[in-house]
């Protein structure tokens, strides 16, 4: 009897780790651009104000979503780490003023050093200003769990993933994310905190 619930329970635990790995997968795949009240550009390391390639990426991402007409506002993210000059989301404000969107439409939210943090940030910041729809831009893998922590706080999401960056240019880069977001996300929806996977923007 006992060797049954113990083969049972690993069999659960299997289909629900497999299973939420492949959704991180499905929609890391995708890209449900639509028209919404915000684009919300995660932040990523920056070298002195400048972009790294991981959040320049994103923020290509993000400028053809504005350019395209699908948002007025794009809103960075991000603070930063002790001795930095710039925030991530004044590092990616001023990339993205740099390159045609009118300082008045790009709202920088610098707090948070991981996801679930500038998530709740910007989900406060929405209710203030009545905004109820987002496009999320991160990197593929990291898109389920960030358009998860959205939509639980409150601020309607869905992905628009970055094609291009270091995380996706090998699969054997890709599959190390992928089980790395699998259990991050497992462990947010045990405990509805972030696993703080801090230093490439994928806390």
């Amino acid at each position: 009897m006992l060797g049954r619930v113990v083969v049972g329970a690993l069999l659960v635990a299997v289909l629900v780790v497999g299973g939420t790995a492949f959704r991180v997968w499905q929609v890391a795949r995708a890209d449900d651009r639509r028209p919404v009240d915000i684009v919300v550009v995660l932040g990523a390391a920056q070298y002195h104000g400048k972009p790294s390639d991981v959040l320049a990426a994103r923020l290509e991402q993000a400028l053809e979503l504005y350019q395209d007409g699908l948002t007025e506002y794009v809103v960075t993210v991000g603070g930063r780490l002790p001795g930095d000059a710039y925030t991530e989301a004044e590092a990616s404000k001023n990339w993205l003023s740099d390159n045609g969107v009118p300082a008045d439409r790009i709202v920088d939210v610098d707090v948070g050093s991981d996801t679930l943090g500038s998530m709740a940030a910007v989900a406060q910041l929405s209710q203030q200003r009545g905004w109820r729809s987002a496009l999320i831009v991160s990197d593929p893998w990291h898109s389920l769990r960030a358009r998860t922590m959205a939509n639980d706080l409150g601020l309607q999401s869905w992905a628009s993933p970055a094609r291009s960056g270091p995380v996706v240019q090998t699969r054997e880069v890709q599959f190390r994310y992928i089980v790395r977001e699998t259990g991050a996300l497992l462990y947010y929806r045990l405990t509805h905190a972030s696993a703080e996977l801090t230093g490439d923007g994928l806390g």
